[in-house]
């Protein structure tokens, strides 16, 4: 009988923990290690960067920044059986002074300090986010999105399922078409 109360409490909280973020920003979809890999290849991460995991889910994209790239890395989730999950796996792995995983929605948290921010999140979630990361991050800052698009900003490499962008203001496409349209008056003019 203990075992299946247990069962049922254990099924619960996975269906509530699978629908719990998608209205926030997409639901618990894991990239496969080899596409994390891409990921974090595709930005150029470099020792001691800082790199941040919008929706970290069970943490891998953090923990592999941290073991293979020496990069320092912050996850920010939003599940709190998945935040729960990443505490005692860093933990575990001894990685408390590399990584933290920070508990709430990545849309209240500030992304400043980010070198690198990698998120696997819906389209309609990537559209309301590229204006926080234009405010918040440094130019240059790389972010690279699993599958889905920043459909103002310009894209500047991708592979196989994920795209770099580099957040800054001259890369929007805003910019990129005052550019052409400037650049055709002028060749008007002429």
């Amino acid at each position: 009988m203990g075992v299946f109360i247990l069962s049922i409490i254990l099924v619960v909280l996975l269906a509530i923990s699978l629908v719990w973020t998608h209205p926030r920003g997409a639901p618990y979809v894991p990239s496969s290690m080899n596409t994390v890999r891409q990921m974090l290849d595709l930005a150029d991460v470099k020792p001691d960067e800082v790199v941040y995991d919008l929706g970290c889910g069970d943490g891998r994209i953090v923990v592999t920044a941290a073991l293979r790239y020496q990069a320092r890395a912050v996850g920010i989730e939003l599940d709190p059986t998945r935040w729960l999950w990443c505490q005692i796996l860093i933990r575990l792995l001894g990685l408390r002074d590399k990584v933290r995983i920070q508990y709430g929605d990545f849309f209240k948290q500030d992304l400043s300090e980010a070198s690198v921010v990698i998120c696997y999140l819906l389209p309609e979630t990537n559209k309301k986010l590229q204006d926080k990361l234009l405010r918040e991050l440094r130019p240059g800052t790389r972010v690279v999105s699993n599958t889905f698009i920043f459909p103002d900003i310009k894209e500047s490499a991708k592979t196989d399922k994920t795209r770099l962008y580099i957040f800054s203001p001259e890369n929007t496409m805003e910019h990129h078409l005052r550019q052409q349209l400037t650049s055709q008056s002028t060749m008007e003019d002429i």
